[in-house]
Protein backbone atom coordinates (compact mmCIF):
# COMPACT_ATOMS: atom_id res chain seq x y z
CA UNK A 1 0.00 0.00 0.00
CA UNK A 2 2.89 2.38 0.75
CA UNK A 3 4.39 1.83 -2.71
CA UNK A 4 0.96 2.25 -4.29
CA UNK A 5 0.39 5.65 -2.66
CA UNK A 6 3.89 6.77 -3.54
CA UNK A 7 3.37 5.75 -7.16
CA UNK A 8 0.09 7.68 -7.18
CA UNK A 9 1.91 10.77 -5.95
CA UNK A 10 4.57 10.48 -8.66
CA UNK A 11 1.88 9.85 -11.27
CA UNK A 12 0.14 13.02 -10.11
CA UNK A 13 3.16 15.12 -11.01
CA UNK A 14 3.30 13.54 -14.47
CA UNK A 15 -0.41 14.13 -15.00
CA UNK A 16 -0.08 17.72 -13.91
CA UNK A 17 2.66 18.39 -16.44
CA UNK A 18 0.58 16.64 -19.13
CA UNK A 19 -2.45 18.75 -18.18
CA UNK A 20 -0.44 21.93 -18.60
CA UNK A 21 0.18 21.00 -22.22
CA UNK A 22 -3.49 20.11 -22.72
CA UNK A 23 -4.92 23.21 -21.03
CA UNK A 24 -6.11 24.57 -24.38
CA UNK A 25 -8.70 21.81 -24.68
CA UNK A 26 -12.32 22.92 -24.23
CA UNK A 27 -12.18 22.25 -20.51
CA UNK A 28 -14.21 24.72 -18.42
CA UNK A 29 -12.29 26.76 -15.89
CA UNK A 30 -13.54 26.54 -12.31
CA UNK A 31 -15.20 23.16 -12.89
CA UNK A 32 -16.34 21.72 -9.52
CA UNK A 33 -14.91 24.84 -7.92
CA UNK A 34 -17.16 24.36 -4.89
CA UNK A 35 -14.57 21.82 -3.72
CA UNK A 36 -11.99 24.60 -3.41
CA UNK A 37 -13.96 26.95 -1.14
CA UNK A 38 -12.53 25.30 1.96
CA UNK A 39 -13.80 23.75 5.18
CA UNK A 40 -13.19 24.26 8.90
CA UNK A 41 -13.07 27.47 10.89
CA UNK A 42 -9.36 27.12 11.57
CA UNK A 43 -8.44 26.80 7.91
CA UNK A 44 -10.76 29.52 6.64
CA UNK A 45 -9.53 31.91 9.34
CA UNK A 46 -5.97 31.32 8.08
CA UNK A 47 -6.66 31.98 4.40
CA UNK A 48 -7.06 28.30 3.42
CA UNK A 49 -3.49 27.41 4.41
CA UNK A 50 -3.64 23.78 5.54
CA UNK A 51 -1.88 21.34 3.21
CA UNK A 52 1.10 21.06 5.58
CA UNK A 53 -0.80 21.73 8.83
CA UNK A 54 -4.03 19.70 8.82
CA UNK A 55 -3.96 16.99 11.48
CA UNK A 56 -7.60 16.70 12.58
CA UNK A 57 -10.74 15.32 10.95
CA UNK A 58 -10.60 18.06 8.29
CA UNK A 59 -7.38 16.53 6.94
CA UNK A 60 -9.52 14.25 4.81
CA UNK A 61 -10.33 17.38 2.81
CA UNK A 62 -7.10 19.41 3.01
CA UNK A 63 -4.54 16.61 2.84
CA UNK A 64 -5.44 13.01 3.74
CA UNK A 65 -1.83 12.34 4.75
CA UNK A 66 -2.47 14.45 7.87
CA UNK A 67 -4.89 11.82 9.19
CA UNK A 68 -1.90 9.95 10.62
CA UNK A 69 -1.51 12.68 13.25
CA UNK A 70 -5.07 12.56 14.57
CA UNK A 71 -5.18 13.67 18.23
CA UNK A 72 -7.58 10.95 19.42
CA UNK A 73 -9.11 7.67 18.31
CA UNK A 74 -12.45 9.14 17.20
CA UNK A 75 -12.54 12.57 15.59
CA UNK A 76 -15.57 14.49 14.34
CA UNK A 77 -15.73 17.87 12.61
CA UNK A 78 -18.80 19.93 11.64
CA UNK A 79 -18.97 23.28 9.88
CA UNK A 80 -21.58 25.74 8.70
CA UNK A 81 -20.60 28.72 6.58
CA UNK A 82 -22.74 31.59 5.27
CA UNK A 83 -21.59 32.88 1.89
CA UNK A 84 -22.66 36.08 0.12
CA UNK A 85 -24.62 37.47 3.08
CA UNK A 86 -26.30 34.13 3.70
CA UNK A 87 -27.52 33.53 0.15
CA UNK A 88 -25.37 30.41 -0.19
CA UNK A 89 -24.68 27.81 2.49
CA UNK A 90 -21.52 25.74 2.81
CA UNK A 91 -21.92 22.75 5.13
CA UNK A 92 -19.39 20.08 6.01
CA UNK A 93 -19.19 16.99 8.22
CA UNK A 94 -16.43 14.45 8.68
CA UNK A 95 -15.42 11.49 10.80
CA UNK A 96 -11.85 10.23 11.07
CA UNK A 97 -10.07 7.51 13.05
CA UNK A 98 -6.75 5.66 13.02
CA UNK A 99 -6.85 2.00 11.98
CA UNK A 100 -3.52 1.20 13.64
CA UNK A 101 -0.23 2.93 14.39
CA UNK A 102 0.56 3.40 10.69
CA UNK A 103 -2.77 3.94 8.93
CA UNK A 104 -6.00 5.97 9.23
CA UNK A 105 -9.23 6.66 7.37
CA UNK A 106 -11.89 9.34 7.14
CA UNK A 107 -15.29 10.01 5.60
CA UNK A 108 -16.29 13.57 4.67
CA UNK A 109 -19.45 15.11 3.22
CA UNK A 110 -19.66 18.58 1.66
CA UNK A 111 -22.72 20.52 0.50
CA UNK A 112 -22.69 23.97 -1.08
CA UNK A 113 -26.08 25.25 -2.14
CA UNK A 114 -28.56 28.04 -2.67
CA UNK A 115 -32.05 27.10 -1.49
CA UNK A 116 -35.57 28.45 -2.04
CA UNK A 117 -34.96 30.00 -5.45
CA UNK A 118 -38.26 31.30 -6.81
CA UNK A 119 -39.38 30.10 -10.25
CA UNK A 120 -41.82 32.82 -11.36
CA UNK A 121 -42.30 31.74 -14.97
CA UNK A 122 -45.93 30.80 -14.27
CA UNK A 123 -46.68 33.80 -12.05
CA UNK A 124 -48.98 35.32 -14.68
CA UNK A 125 -51.73 33.08 -16.01
CA UNK A 126 -53.16 33.04 -19.53
CA UNK A 127 -55.61 35.82 -18.63
CA UNK A 128 -52.88 38.17 -17.41
CA UNK A 129 -53.68 37.79 -13.70
CA UNK A 130 -51.00 37.31 -11.03
CA UNK A 131 -51.19 33.98 -9.20
CA UNK A 132 -48.77 33.85 -6.32
CA UNK A 133 -49.64 30.24 -5.55
CA UNK A 134 -48.10 29.28 -8.91
CA UNK A 135 -44.61 30.23 -7.73
CA UNK A 136 -42.36 27.21 -7.38
CA UNK A 137 -39.16 26.98 -5.37
CA UNK A 138 -36.08 24.93 -6.12
CA UNK A 139 -32.50 24.51 -4.92
CA UNK A 140 -29.14 24.49 -6.66
CA UNK A 141 -26.68 22.38 -4.68
CA UNK A 142 -23.35 20.62 -5.08
CA UNK A 143 -22.43 17.57 -3.00
CA UNK A 144 -19.19 15.65 -2.54
CA UNK A 145 -18.47 12.48 -0.59
CA UNK A 146 -14.78 11.92 0.23
CA UNK A 147 -13.37 8.56 1.33
CA UNK A 148 -9.84 9.08 2.65
CA UNK A 149 -7.02 6.71 3.53
CA UNK A 150 -3.54 7.48 4.89
CA UNK A 151 -0.47 5.39 5.62
CA UNK A 152 3.10 5.94 6.78
CA UNK A 153 5.83 5.43 4.23
CA UNK A 154 8.42 2.73 4.81
CA UNK A 155 10.84 4.39 2.39
CA UNK A 156 11.36 7.82 3.99
CA UNK A 157 11.23 8.37 7.75
CA UNK A 158 8.49 10.77 8.73
CA UNK A 159 6.82 10.74 5.31
CA UNK A 160 3.04 10.31 5.38
CA UNK A 161 0.97 9.49 2.31
CA UNK A 162 -2.77 9.71 1.70
CA UNK A 163 -5.42 9.46 -0.98
CA UNK A 164 -9.05 10.48 -1.51
CA UNK A 165 -11.72 8.86 -3.63
CA UNK A 166 -14.51 11.39 -4.13
CA UNK A 167 -17.99 11.06 -5.52
CA UNK A 168 -19.66 14.25 -6.77
CA UNK A 169 -23.35 15.00 -7.22
CA UNK A 170 -24.60 18.33 -8.56
CA UNK A 171 -28.25 19.31 -8.85
CA UNK A 172 -30.11 22.24 -10.42
CA UNK A 173 -33.70 21.67 -9.30
CA UNK A 174 -35.69 19.68 -11.86
CA UNK A 175 -33.59 21.12 -14.69
CA UNK A 176 -30.37 19.09 -14.51
CA UNK A 177 -28.14 16.94 -12.36
CA UNK A 178 -24.66 15.47 -12.66
CA UNK A 179 -22.45 12.74 -11.22
CA UNK A 180 -18.67 12.67 -11.10
CA UNK A 181 -15.76 10.76 -9.65
CA UNK A 182 -12.18 11.81 -8.88
CA UNK A 183 -9.03 10.90 -6.97
CA UNK A 184 -6.68 13.09 -4.88
CA UNK A 185 -3.31 12.15 -3.39
CA UNK A 186 -1.27 13.93 -0.76
CA UNK A 187 1.87 13.79 1.35
CA UNK A 188 3.15 15.43 4.53
CA UNK A 189 6.64 15.54 6.02
CA UNK A 190 7.74 16.99 9.36
CA UNK A 191 11.32 17.97 10.15
CA UNK A 192 11.78 19.61 13.52
CA UNK A 193 9.77 22.82 13.59
CA UNK A 194 9.17 22.66 9.83
CA UNK A 195 6.16 21.03 8.19
CA UNK A 196 5.81 20.35 4.49
CA UNK A 197 2.76 19.33 2.47
CA UNK A 198 1.91 18.33 -1.07
CA UNK A 199 -1.65 17.87 -2.31
CA UNK A 200 -2.54 16.85 -5.86
CA UNK A 201 -6.26 17.10 -6.59
CA UNK A 202 -8.10 15.40 -9.45
CA UNK A 203 -4.97 13.57 -10.58
CA UNK A 204 -6.93 11.41 -13.02
CA UNK A 205 -8.90 14.41 -14.37
CA UNK A 206 -12.35 14.33 -12.78
CA UNK A 207 -15.21 13.66 -15.17
CA UNK A 208 -18.62 15.08 -14.25
CA UNK A 209 -21.45 13.91 -16.52
CA UNK A 210 -24.57 16.11 -16.75
CA UNK A 211 -28.09 14.96 -17.54
CA UNK A 212 -30.52 17.68 -18.65
CA UNK A 213 -34.30 17.62 -18.35
CA UNK A 214 -35.04 18.96 -21.82
CA UNK A 215 -38.78 19.34 -21.14
CA UNK A 216 -38.13 21.65 -18.18
CA UNK A 217 -35.28 23.48 -19.86
CA UNK A 218 -36.99 24.05 -23.20
CA UNK A 219 -39.58 26.46 -21.84
CA UNK A 220 -37.02 28.43 -19.85
CA UNK A 221 -34.55 28.66 -22.72
CA UNK A 222 -37.24 29.72 -25.19
CA UNK A 223 -38.23 32.55 -22.86
CA UNK A 224 -34.64 33.76 -22.55
CA UNK A 225 -33.63 33.18 -26.17
CA UNK A 226 -30.71 30.92 -25.25
CA UNK A 227 -29.77 27.65 -26.91
CA UNK A 228 -30.33 24.37 -25.14
CA UNK A 229 -27.13 22.90 -23.63
CA UNK A 230 -25.33 20.28 -25.69
CA UNK A 231 -22.22 19.37 -23.72
CA UNK A 232 -22.93 16.76 -21.07
CA UNK A 233 -19.45 16.26 -19.58
CA UNK A 234 -17.22 18.58 -17.59
CA UNK A 235 -13.54 17.86 -17.07
CA UNK A 236 -11.75 19.07 -13.94
CA UNK A 237 -8.02 19.26 -14.60
CA UNK A 238 -5.50 18.51 -11.83
CA UNK A 239 -4.49 21.10 -9.24
CA UNK A 240 -1.24 20.99 -7.28
CA UNK A 241 -0.85 22.58 -3.83
CA UNK A 242 2.54 22.98 -2.17
CA UNK A 243 2.62 23.95 1.49
CA UNK A 244 5.23 24.79 4.09
CA UNK A 245 4.85 25.88 7.70
CA UNK A 246 7.02 26.60 10.71
CA UNK A 247 6.09 26.54 14.38
CA UNK A 248 7.56 28.89 16.99
CA UNK A 249 7.61 28.45 20.77
CA UNK A 250 8.01 31.82 22.48
CA UNK A 251 7.25 30.79 26.09
CA UNK A 252 5.92 27.72 27.84
CA UNK A 253 2.38 28.71 26.86
CA UNK A 254 2.69 31.08 23.92
CA UNK A 255 3.35 29.61 20.46
CA UNK A 256 2.70 30.40 16.81
CA UNK A 257 2.49 28.78 13.39
CA UNK A 258 3.28 30.64 10.17
CA UNK A 259 2.52 28.86 6.91
CA UNK A 260 1.92 29.35 3.22
CA UNK A 261 0.24 27.35 0.47
CA UNK A 262 0.88 27.83 -3.24
CA UNK A 263 -1.81 26.61 -5.64
CA UNK A 264 -0.89 25.64 -9.20
CA UNK A 265 -3.79 25.28 -11.66
CA UNK A 266 -3.58 24.10 -15.26
CA UNK A 267 -6.97 24.99 -16.75
CA UNK A 268 -5.95 28.26 -18.38
CA UNK A 269 -5.23 31.80 -17.26
CA UNK A 270 -6.89 32.68 -13.95
CA UNK A 271 -7.21 36.01 -12.16
CA UNK A 272 -4.42 35.29 -9.66
CA UNK A 273 -1.01 36.74 -8.78
CA UNK A 274 1.00 34.84 -11.41
CA UNK A 275 -0.77 33.62 -14.53
CA UNK A 276 -0.13 32.27 -18.01
CA UNK A 277 -1.97 30.22 -20.59
CA UNK A 278 -0.34 27.05 -19.22
CA UNK A 279 -0.24 27.48 -15.44
CA UNK A 280 -1.59 29.93 -12.87
CA UNK A 281 0.01 30.37 -9.44
CA UNK A 282 -1.99 31.53 -6.43
CA UNK A 283 -0.09 31.92 -3.11
CA UNK A 284 -1.79 32.48 0.24
CA UNK A 285 -0.44 32.86 3.76
CA UNK A 286 -1.77 32.21 7.26
CA UNK A 287 -0.77 32.80 10.89
CA UNK A 288 -2.00 31.20 14.12
CA UNK A 289 -1.17 32.38 17.63
CA UNK A 290 -1.89 29.94 20.47
CA UNK A 291 -1.99 30.32 24.24
CA UNK A 292 -1.62 27.11 26.24
CA UNK A 293 -2.80 25.25 23.14
CA UNK A 294 -6.32 26.24 24.22
CA UNK A 295 -7.01 29.74 22.89
CA UNK A 296 -6.20 30.68 19.29
CA UNK A 297 -6.14 33.86 17.23
CA UNK A 298 -5.76 33.49 13.47
CA UNK A 299 -5.35 35.54 10.35
CA UNK A 300 -4.69 34.97 6.68
CA UNK A 301 -4.51 36.52 3.23
CA UNK A 302 -5.68 34.86 0.02
CA UNK A 303 -7.74 35.34 -3.15
CA UNK A 304 -5.54 37.95 -4.82
CA UNK A 305 -7.31 39.53 -7.82
CA UNK A 306 -7.08 42.45 -10.18
CA UNK A 307 -10.41 44.09 -11.00
CA UNK A 308 -11.34 46.68 -13.61
CA UNK A 309 -13.07 49.83 -12.37
CA UNK A 310 -15.75 51.81 -14.17
CA UNK A 311 -13.18 54.46 -15.11
CA UNK A 312 -11.08 51.84 -16.91
CA UNK A 313 -8.41 51.61 -14.22
CA UNK A 314 -7.45 48.46 -12.35
CA UNK A 315 -7.49 47.72 -8.64
CA UNK A 316 -5.51 45.01 -6.88
CA UNK A 317 -7.40 43.28 -4.10
CA UNK A 318 -6.62 40.60 -1.57
CA UNK A 319 -9.02 38.89 0.81
CA UNK A 320 -8.31 39.21 4.56
CA UNK A 321 -9.47 36.47 6.91
CA UNK A 322 -9.73 36.41 10.70
CA UNK A 323 -10.56 33.74 13.22
CA UNK A 324 -10.58 32.71 16.85
CA UNK A 325 -10.80 29.32 18.49
CA UNK A 326 -10.98 27.55 21.82
CA UNK A 327 -10.17 23.95 22.63
CA UNK A 328 -10.69 21.96 25.81
CA UNK A 329 -11.16 18.29 26.72
CA UNK A 330 -11.36 17.20 23.08
CA UNK A 331 -13.97 19.83 22.17
CA UNK A 332 -12.96 22.66 19.84
CA UNK A 333 -14.96 25.63 18.60
CA UNK A 334 -13.64 27.79 15.77
CA UNK A 335 -15.11 30.97 14.33
CA UNK A 336 -13.90 32.73 11.22
CA UNK A 337 -14.77 35.80 9.18
CA UNK A 338 -13.79 36.22 5.53
CA UNK A 339 -14.32 39.38 3.51
CA UNK A 340 -15.37 38.08 0.10
CA UNK A 341 -16.28 41.46 -1.38
CA UNK A 342 -14.52 44.75 -0.78
CA UNK A 343 -16.02 47.36 -3.05
CA UNK A 344 -14.76 50.90 -3.08
CA UNK A 345 -16.64 52.96 -0.53
CA UNK A 346 -17.34 55.62 -3.13
CA UNK A 347 -18.50 53.19 -5.82
CA UNK A 348 -22.11 53.29 -6.91
CA UNK A 349 -24.09 50.58 -5.16
CA UNK A 350 -21.03 49.33 -3.28
CA UNK A 351 -21.56 46.68 -0.66
CA UNK A 352 -19.31 44.91 1.79
CA UNK A 353 -20.18 41.25 2.04
CA UNK A 354 -18.55 38.83 4.44
CA UNK A 355 -18.59 35.11 4.99
CA UNK A 356 -19.23 33.85 8.52
CA UNK A 357 -17.93 30.40 9.42
CA UNK A 358 -18.77 28.33 12.50
CA UNK A 359 -16.86 25.07 12.99
CA UNK A 360 -17.20 22.52 15.78
CA UNK A 361 -14.85 19.61 16.41
CA UNK A 362 -14.90 16.81 18.92
CA UNK A 363 -12.29 14.12 19.51
CA UNK A 364 -12.27 11.35 22.09
CA UNK A 365 -10.69 7.97 22.80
Amino acid sequence: MNNFLLRCLLAALLLLSWSGAKAQVSTPKYSNEFLNIGVGGRALGMGNVQSALATDATAGYWNPAGLLRLPHKYNVSLMHSELFAGIAKNDYASFAMPLDSSSALAVSLIRVGVDDIADTRRLQNEYGYIQYDSIRFFSVADYALLLSYARKSNLIEGLQLGANAKVIYRNVGDFADAYGFGIDVGAQLQRGNWQFGLMAKDITTTFTAWTHNIEELEEAYLQTGNDLPENTTELTLPRLILGVGRSFQFTDKLSAVLATDIDFTFDGKRNVLLKSDVVSVDPHVGLELAYANSVFVRGGLNNYQETTNFDGGTTKRIQPNFGIGVKTDGLSLDLALSRISNSESNAVGSTNTSSVIVSLGYAFD
